[in-house]
């Protein structure tokens, strides 16, 4: 395990004084399984610490920034913040997938690009800054990765039903979705979706699941819509 840690703390700007809270949280339990003579801990008890830690943050930034919120729409928002895909696009935007150890096996299937195991290590990741560096370092990093952008991670998460509700709206038509291509082998297959309005092709999306392929499309039309970047 001779990882250089370096340029993952340039890309959150926190040096750990302790580096093994680093490679705990970095250590999927299918490594720790693989490596158990060497007693190596897997990251789910910081990924339990970091979850519990996610949610307190965001409830407060939601609870202080979202004045005129209700509270079931600022539960609804909070879920949309700390979902499993949105936080594996978190962890993707600062390359975490790259430093997770992973056994054979599971990267053999795939387990890299699984957003179950991108967005649990994001929230280890978290447990061990609390750890490290304490309540204001571990709030600084959750305001900067998880909680940016917020209005579109909400697009993001509910992508299809906006979608829907948009078009319903208007009544501008019928909505489709189509996966037009697949690829890899079935442990680590890829899709390619597209979204249509009265058989017009609107949006167009990746993902690891068709239906993350399909919300990909939706969200992509979205921004379409409102001319979005």
């Amino acid at each position: 395990m001779n990882q250089d840690y370096s340029s993952l703390e340039r890309k959150i700007a926190y040096e750990f004084n302790n580096k093994d809270l680093l490679i705990n949280a970095l250590t999927h339990t299918s490594f720790a399984n693989e490596h158990r003579y060497k007693k190596i801990k897997d990251n789910e008890r910081l990924e339990f610490l970091g979850d519990a830690v996610l949610e307190l943050v965001s409830s407060e930034f939601l609870f202080n920034n979202m004045h005129e919120m209700p509270e079931g729409e600022m539960t609804r928002l909070r879920a949309s913040l700390v979902c499993e895909p949105t936080l594996a696009n978190d962890a993707r935007e600062i390359g975490l997938e790259d430093y997770i150890y992973l056994g054979k096996g599971e990267e053999a299937t795939g387990g890299r690009h699984r957003d179950s195991i991108v967005s649990d290590t994001f929230e280890a990741l978290i447990g061990s800054i609390f750890l490290d560096g304490g309540i204001e370092e571990a709030k600084r990093f959750i305001l900067e990765f998880a909680l940016d952008d917020i209005d579109t991670k909400r697009l993001f998460h509910d992508s299809k039903t906006i979608l829907q509700e948009r078009v319903g709206k208007a009544k501008a038509g019928e909505l489709s979705y189509e996966i037009i291509n697949e690829a890899g082998p079935d442990h680590d297959k890829s899709y390619e979706a597209v979204v249509k309005l009265n058989e017009k092709i609107i949006g167009r999306g990746k993902g690891h699941t068709k239906k993350s392929a399909q919300q990909q499309a939706a969200f992509q039309a979205l921004k379409s819509i409102e001319g979005r970047k």
